[in-house]
Order: C-alpha cells, then structure tokens, then sequence
C-alpha cells in the first residue's frame, strides 16, 4: 500500500484492512521517491493515494475494502 502520513483515505483503508485481517506493507511515498514516481505512473501522471499494489502488479487507487477483497478473492 503505497500512502501518506497525512492522508486521510489512507488512515481509513489501514484500518479496514487491518479490521479484515489483510495483511499489507506501507511505503510512505513522502519518504521514497522511487515509490512516488511509481505512483505518479500507476495514475497516469497523478501522486494520488492510497495505492494498492497487489501480487500480480495490477493496482487500486482510493480502493474501498471490498474491491480489495474482491480482487484479492480472485487472484487466489
């Protein structure tokens, strides 16, 4: 999940995925260039947050739980 300290989509989606027992690594895109410019390509020239990376290399930007889990369900 690529995020920010200050967003506030991003604090929600933590917790749902945390409330859901998903299991995801952060990188702060404030703190890692090379992540916020892999962010600003996923979005087609936006640094827009949060971003989920998921296995396959297919990403959700501002996901709600269930596409998350909608997507994780399919990949498995």
């Amino acid at each position: 999940m690529y995020s920010t300290t200050w967003c506030g989509y991003c604090r929600r989606l933590k917790i749902q995925l945390a409330g859901a027992a998903i299991e995801f690594r952060e990188v702060d895109v404030d703190l890692d260039e090379e992540a916020a410019e892999f962010v600003i390509t996923a979005n087609g020239g936006d640094r827009t947050v949060p971003l989920i990376e998921f296995p396959d290399g297919s990403t959700l930007t501002n996901p709600s739980l269930a596409q998350v889990q909608e997507r994780l369900a399919a990949a498995a």
